[in-house]
């Protein structure tokens, strides 16, 4: 069966909300939401697809585009390869030029409506930044809540809380005080065994590649609805990854880093074709920052994640 080539969009408003639009009855999918756009046509790029189909059913003109994700999901009668660019700037007022119901929504509102099932990664990648900080080590509480608090006051709004060196409990109480510090503004990751999942009923957890591998055949250890991340350093646990359930994860080392000296590097060019084959957000991690985003976007990849290169000086 041929693999069906859409380009689509997530549409974010100056106010950071989202257009979706719902199918009609009579279509595929029909009557559930859906991120606008349309197929791709031979030798279309899929700027110039995006572009047109937008115009024909919204009435606007794309003036500021970049790669987001790309999700391959095989239905029983479709097999399709969505092709999502985020759309930050545009022309006109959107309506629905066919007549179809459209909705601005925050994103995380984005739960709330039903989306096909090829469309979840969409969500979580519409919902997640595109800078993910992990906490330095060797850092005591004191010095780990100063630096969260200014980094969630520098609008970093995904944090990973690292610090392997400390004792649980120590680390346990210091997640509870960074906990209350990200409340409403950023979503707190923490590590740990899972048995600690239901003291931190707002937190996500980012499980280790040890982790991964030992629980994927059981299936995802925690309520959809809660994120749920990985981190990932080959072929093989990003297939874990998707196995567990994972809503993003990370992928490392991309390059030569002080703190792994003797990992080997992935290097951009087997990054991105890693990335070519795997459907969720995923963030690369190792030697990158800030000034590699736009390279990481077009690796396939959500964003960067980083220590040194986020954490406040």
């Amino acid at each position: 069966m041929k693999r069906v080539h859409v380009a689509a969009a997530v549409i974010r408003g100056d106010d950071g909300q989202i257009l979706i639009a719902r199918r009609p009855d009579d279509k595929h999918q029909g009557g559930l939401w859906e991120f606008p756009g349309g197929k791709v046509e031979e030798g279309e790029t899929v700027l110039a697809a995006l572009s047109r189909e937008l115009h024909e059913e919204l009435g606007i003109r794309v003036d500021a585009a970049r790669p987001l994700i790309q999700v391959r999901h095989d239905y029983s009668d479709k097999h399709v390869l969505l092709d999502v660019w985020e759309v930050s700037r545009f022309t006109g007022e959107p309506h629905g030029a066919e007549g179809q119901p459209l909705a601005w929504v925050s994103p995380r509102q984005l739960g709330d409506y039903q989306f096909p099932v090829a469309n979840r990664p969409i969500v979580a990648a519409a919902r997640l930044p595109a800078h993910y900080l992990i906490t330095p080590e060797g850092l005591d509480g004191p010095e780990l809540l100063a630096g969260v608090r200014a980094a969630v006051a520098g609008g970093i709004r995904l944090i990973q809380l690292r610090a392997p060196a400390m004792f649980d409990a120590q680390y346990r109480d210091l997640a509870v005080d960074v906990q209350g510090l990200c409340a409403g503004k950023a979503q707190l990751m923490l590590k740990g065994p899972l048995e600690w999942l239901g003291d931190f009923p707002a937190a996500g957890w980012h499980l280790t590649a040890e982790q991964l591998r030992k629980y994927a055949g059981k299936g995802r250890p925690l309520a959809e609805g809660r994120w749920l991340a990985a981190s990932c350093h080959s072929a093989e646990e990003l297939e874990l990854a998707t196995r567990i359930g994972a809503d993003f994860v990370t992928l490392s080392p991309l390059q030569a880093t002080e703190s792994h000296p003797d990992a080997q590097p992935l290097g951009w060019e087997q990054a991105t074709q890693l990335l070519q084959g795997f459907n969720q957000p995923c963030y690369l991690l190792g030697g990158v920052g800030p000034q590699h985003l736009e390279q990481a976007w077009q690796a396939g990849a959500q964003g960067v994640a980083g220590i040194r290169a986020f954490w406040p000086r």
